[in-house]
Order: structure tokens, then C-alpha cells, then sequence
């Protein structure tokens, strides 16, 4: 692989040619040094290759590997190759959540009990990384762990927006100013920025109202790169965790989402964006800074420690500084060198009680329940949910005003790989069927809200005309709605007619065999993500909320199993919605 990896930055090299502007083209420069900079981003609890969900080694379909110690294994070869002294890594956030590892050290043995390093913290700490940028999903689990994974940190952990809002002051370190020293010359200092994402706000709502406020990205970098180049950056760098498409998931309410490209569009001074969020593979990507006119560069190493973004700079000195004269980037697959055995050893005992735990039967299962027709077709094993979700806000609102109120559910399909075997049924399978950390929320909801929110869902499906062939390849996800945005209802019952246009597609909504009346109250038992604006469905945002007891949807499904100790699709399984074409069922 150190060759390979060679070869790459010998490609670099060439590719460096490239002059920017403000570059002398006539006479080559006195004195010219490269630096490299790496990054991650996105590593979601993945410290080794491995998947908890299937128990066994990380594969997918186009064979990637995941996890810190591959990343650890590139780093090594890049170091050695380019001069450890001349290369300087980083990571832009989401590090915290996302496998049953990070979710074993904040919920089942949390670090902000045992005083335990976090096994990010370990990892990292090992690898050395020069800074982390924070992600959204920091956030999940409460700024008390995430407070102490930062001081566990030995690279310093940057989110220059993310304020305080009782005084308006950062509430984690804005940015860093490396220094790399130059043989016989003046050293180069590189300075970092780190922004996070304003949907914090929203996502995690119930962890950081009234404590914190996320502020604009580009407003944040115009405030914070003069500050950074008038301490004598020579370099200027962005880690943003934040997609480079200027959209948001959430509306106008908040600062954009997705503002990468923006920072580098509209604050001069930048030389490079490492972004990350939205989980895509940019090799390289240049941007013109409207008001310099300046080639901005970015890039984003997908996800979960799939690629590691390799970022090369040429600076030549100029009238006694240093400055910018090439640049360009690549992303390289991890999935071609072997995991860091250093990694892999100092895992070992946090990663095993992991595994330990995952592979807990809690119940048994009469028979095998598969999410893979679960985007389309109405199953027992998201009824599952249903049932666990109603169950819990029904409980919930005993002896409350709105107790005589229905008790209605919504879930999404997750995964369509999720399977409840028949027999034994572990923390492992329940995990790969609910895999994000929601906690459960019920709020109060009319007869037309409801219909509005199953319209807006409904959007999910392409439109297909009667009689036309059914294509499962393209029937889903239309305008690129993910599947944790097709919300499914239970409670009522409902058609999809999907020869129908967007917003005229819900048919015969009824409850207990009557059509549901515009003014009909319900109580709705919904997930946190989607309650606080999530997928940007209508009205339940606002609705009233009448039921938040900070459960979370996964470990009390969990708990349900082990409590019932059987999974009997008899007792639970409902078939109350179907996707129709003027009336004639689709399956």
C-alpha cells in the first residue's frame, strides 16, 4: 500500500502544477515547500471494521472497509511518506453516535459514570490527531458526555458557532494555529476553523435549548478567519461539518444546513474547506471566492472511515512570507490497506463488551419478520414499533386531559435489511431495526393535520399510471427522499394511490371503519427527530406536545422484548395501509 500510496502523491505532485491566482507564473519561486493535510469526517462510532448488526467484519456491495484503525493504518503510510512533520490531520465531526460501541459508552456504561475514556478518545488520542470539528451528532447524548469527551481529547475539539445563550461566548474552542517547521526557514503556520451544524438547534433540542445557540456558518468564518490570518496564518482551513449543497433539511428557520461551498464562496481568506455531514465522496472540488476570485478547495471523505481525504499544498515564499501556490486533493479507499493492530489491540476490551452485549437474546421470535418489503408494503415488523410506540404513550397519558384521545404511531423503515430471525431474537437484531438513538415523544394532532402529514409522506412514491408495469427500483425514494423520511401510520386506516399527483394520494382515511373528520383529535406517538422538525413534515413541529418522557424508541423496544419474552406477530401485526392505483391494490 506505501506504494500505492506514493504513486498517488506523485499524481499530486503533477497536479500541482496548477497556478492560483496571485501565483507568479514567469519565474519559479525561490524557495517552495509542500505540506499535506489529511481528514475524516463522519466516523460514527466505527473504531475498527467491524458491524455490529451482522456480526461480522464491515462489507458492503462495493466492498468498504470502516473504522479508525484503517484510517489509523493510511495515516501511518502518509506520515512516512510525506514527512510526519509536514503533514497534519483533522476530522469534521460526528464521531459520537452511530454504532452500538458508541451507544454501549453513553447509555449501558456511560463514560460520565465509570470516569472510562471514551473508545473515540482513545482511538483518536492514538492516532494523533491535530484537531476535531464537532458534528451534529455530538450532541445526542447530552452536552454532560460530550463535555467529558472533550476533556478526554488531546487534540483540541472546535465549534466556533456553537455559542453560549446566556452570553453569546463560544462554548468550545473556535480554532487552532498549528505550527510546521521548515528546515532552515521561517515555520509555516496553518490555522483551522471549526464549524458545526446549526440543525443542532433542532435535532437535539432537548439537550441544548436555553444552554446553547448554533449561529450562521458564513457569518462565523467572516467573524473568525481575519481574526486567524492576522495571528499569522500562513494557511487558512475549514472544518465544517455541513453538505456543500447550500440546502437544509429544515426550512429557513435556522442557518443553512448545508453551507460548505457557501463559506468558501463568500469568506475570503479560506484556501480549503474539509467538510463532512452529508456522508457524499468529493475527491476534490474547487469553488471561486466571489470577492477575491481565489480557487477555494473542498473536499469530503464519505463516511464511517470509508476514505480519508489527502490534501496537497504547495507555498512558496514571497517577499519573506509564505503563501499559496498549489493545491489539490483526492480521496483514498481504506478498503486497500489493513486495519493498525496498534488500533485494533487498544479496542479490543471495549469492542468485546460491545459484541457481548449485542448478542443478548432477549426474546423469542415465532417466526421470521423482515423489514425488506417494509418501504412499500405495510409489515409486522415495523407494526412492531407501532405497537411498542403506542403502547408506551397510551401508558403515558393515563389519567391526563387527553387520555380518551386515539393513540396513533408513526415509523419510518430504517433498514431494509433489518430481519427478526425465528427463535432466539438479540439487542442485535432489535438494533439493526431501530438504529438511530430517537427518544418518544405524543403530541396532539387534528383529522386534517394528519392528512396533510400522510400527503406530505406520500411523496415518497413515483408517480405510476394504472396498468404500467411496477419497477421496485424506482417505485421509492422519488426526489431522493431517503426511507427514514416515508413515515408509516398506524391507528388509522389509509390507501396510497400512487397514479395520483403529490398531495392528492391519501384515500379513504378512516378510523375504526369512519372516515376521519377534519376536527378529530388524536394523540400521535412520534419520534424526537421528526417532532422537532426533521424531513420538514407539516404541523408537528408546533403541535401541542403531550407526552415526553425522554424514552428512547430502541431501548424500549428492547425492553418490551425482554419483558414479553415472546415476539408473536398475532398479537401485534396490523395491516391497515396499502399502496392502490384508482382503487386496485399495487401487491
Amino acid at each position: 500500500m506505501s506504494s500505492a500510496i506514493r504513486l498517488t502523491a506523485g499524481a499530486t505532485t503533477v497536479a500541482l502544477g496548477l497556478l492560483l491566482p496571485g501565483a507568479a507564473a514567469s519565474a519559479a519561486p525561490a524557495k517552495t515547500v509542500k505540506i499535506t493535510v489529511m481528514a475524516s469526517s463522519d466516523i460514527h462510532g466505527n473504531a475498527v471494521n467491524w458491524d455490529y448488526y451482522k456480526n461480522a467484519e464491515y462489507d458492503d456491495s462495493a466492498h468498504n472497509d470502516v473504522g479508525l484503525a484503517k484510517i489509523s493504518t493510511m495515516v501511518s503510510q502518509i506520515r512516512a511518506d510525506r514527512g510526519a512533520g509536514h503533514t497534519l490531520l483533522f476530522d469534521s465531526g460526528d464521531t459520537l453516535q452511530g454504532t452500538p460501541l458508541d451507544y454501549y459508552y453513553a447509555k449501558v456504561e456511560p463514560i460520565t459514570s465509570t470516569g472510562e475514556t471514551h473508545p473515540m478518545a482513545k482511538a483518536m488520542n492514538a492516532i494523533g490527531y491535530d484537531a476535531v470539528t464537532l458534528g451534529n451528532h455530538e450532541f445526542n447524548y447530552g452536552l454532560p458526555l460530550l463535555g467529558a469527551w472533550v476533556k478526554q481529547m488531546k487534540a483540541p475539539v472546535l465549534g466556533a458557532n456553537a455559542v453560549s445563550a446566556r452570553t453569546g461566548l463560544p462554548a468550545y474552542q473556535p480554532f487552532v494555529i498549528k505550527t510546521m517547521n521548515v528546515k532552515g526557514e521561517k515555520p509555516i503556520r496553518v490555522g483551522v476553523l471549526g464549524l458545526t451544524n446549526p440543525g443542532v438547534a433542532i435535532w437535539d433540542k432537548a439537550n441544548v435549548e436555553g444552554k446553547l445557540k448554533f449561529l450562521d456558518l458564513v457569518a462565523t468564518a467572516k467573524k473568525w478567519v481575519p481574526v486567524i490570518r492576522g495571528l499569522g496564518a500562513d494557511v487558512v482551513l475549514v472544518t465544517a461539518h455541513a453538505g456543500d449543497n447550500g440546502l437544509s433539511s429544515y426550512g429557513s428557520d435556522l442557518p443553512v444546513e448545508n453551507a460548505a461551498a457557501m463559506v468558501a464562496e463568500e469568506v475570503p481568506g479560506v484556501d480549503a474547506v474539509l467538510f463532512g455531514h452529508a456522508h457524499n465522496d468529493v475527491p476534490q472540488r474547487f469553488v471561486t471566492n466571489k470577492e477575491t476570485g481565489r480557487q477555494v478547495l473542498l473536499t469530503e471523505p464519505s463516511k464511517w472511515g470509508q476514505r480519508l481525504s489527502v490534501v496537497d499544498f504547495t507555498l512558496a515564499k514571497e517577499r519573506g512570507k509564505w503563501t499559496v501556490t498549489g493545491k489539490s486533493s483526492t480521496t483514498l479507499n481504506t478498503n486497500s490497506v489493513a486495519e493498525d493492530p496498534k488500533i485494533v489491540a487498544l479496542m479490543k476490551k471495549q469492542h468485546d463488551k460491545t459484541v457481548g452485549y449485542v448478542n443478548q437474546v432477549i426474546a423469542q421470535s415465532k417466526e421470521q419478520l423482515s423489514a425488506a418489503e417494509s418501504p412499500y408494503k405495510d409489515t409486522p415488523i415495523l407494526d412492531y414499533i407501532q405497537k411498542v410506540q403506542t403502547d408506551l404513550v397510551s401508558k403515558g397519558i393515563a389519567g391526563t386531559a387527553d387520555a380518551s384521545l386515539p393513540v396513533l404511531s408513526i415509523a419510518a423503515p430504517f433498514s431494509r435489511t433489518a430481519v427478526f430471525p425465528a427463535g432466539p431474537v438479540s439487542v442485535r437484531d432489535m438494533a439493526g431495526l431501530y438504529v438511530y438513538d430517537n427518544t418518544l415523544l405524543g403530541v396532539r394532532m387534528t383529522g386534517a393535520q394528519v392528512k396533510d402529514f400522510l400527503e406530505y409522506s406520500a411523496k415518497y412514491f413515483a408517480q405510476v399510471a394504472p396498468g404500467a408495469p411496477i419497477d421496485l427500483a424506482t417505485l421509492t425514494n422519488a426526489g431522493g427522499t431517503p426511507d427514514y423520511n416515508y413515515d408509516q401510520l398506524s391507528g388509522v386506516s389509509y390507501d396510497i394511490d400512487i397514479a395520483k399527483p403529490v398531495g392528492q394520494r391519501i384515500v379513504g382515511l378512516s378510523y375504526q371503519g369512519k372516515p376521519v373528520t377534519a376536527d378529530q383529535q388524536f394523540v400521535v406517538a412520534i419520534n424526537n427527530y421528526r417532532q422537532s422538525g426533521g424531513g420538514g413534515f407539516p404541523h408537528v413541529s408546533t403541535a401541542p406536545v403531550v407526552y415526553n418522557a425522554q424514552v428512547e424508541i430502541r431501548q424500549a423496544l428492547i425492553e418490551y422484548a425482554a419483558a414479553t419474552g415472546t415476539i408473536d406477530p398475532a398479537t401485534f401485526a396490523e395491516a391497515n395501509w396499502k399502496l392502490v392505483r384508482d382503487g386496485v391494490p399495487v401487491f
